[in-house]
């Protein structure tokens, strides 16, 4: 297992965002083909938060792996993917001896938050962390 810093965290939230846009539009793709391009299926999901670029900027490197090696990355770096539809994001950090977890989503400017893991989203509190729990 993976701990994170604060630090190492938001460092790498430019890399998630890049690697959640190839995760969010191999679904969209996947979704776009079972309606065979003309509709979204009933009861399937449909994607929240932010829209993924059909470009992405001059700036960033063109995506060169699919979503299988996006989701193998987060994976061996201990990324926890709760929900891809939104983005959210949870980062496994020790804090006073307790694992919590740095959360994320995307459409946030920056990793501001963190919970107990028994709490989930609902928990979400602001960074940084207490010097006590």
């Amino acid at each position: 297992m993976k701990y994170w810093t604060v630090d190492e965290a938001r460092a790498y939230i430019p890399r998630l965002r890049l690697l959640l846009g190839v995760i969010r539009r191999a679904k969209n793709l996947a979704v776009s083909a079972r309606g065979n391009g003309h509709a979204v299926l009933p009861g399937a999901p449909l994607l929240a938060g932010p829209p993924v670029p059909a470009n992405p900027p001059m700036s960033e490197a063109p995506v060169s792996f699919d979503a299988k090696e996006a989701l193998a990355e987060l994976e061996d770096e201990g990324i926890i993917l709760r929900d891809p539809e939104r983005g959210l994001i949870d980062f496994t950090t020790v804090h006073n001896g307790r694992e919590v977890l740095l959360c994320w989503q995307l459409g946030e400017d920056e990793l501001a938050w963190w919970h107990f893991p028994e709490d989930g989203f609902a928990g979400r509190r602001p960074l940084p962390l207490p010097p006590e729990f």
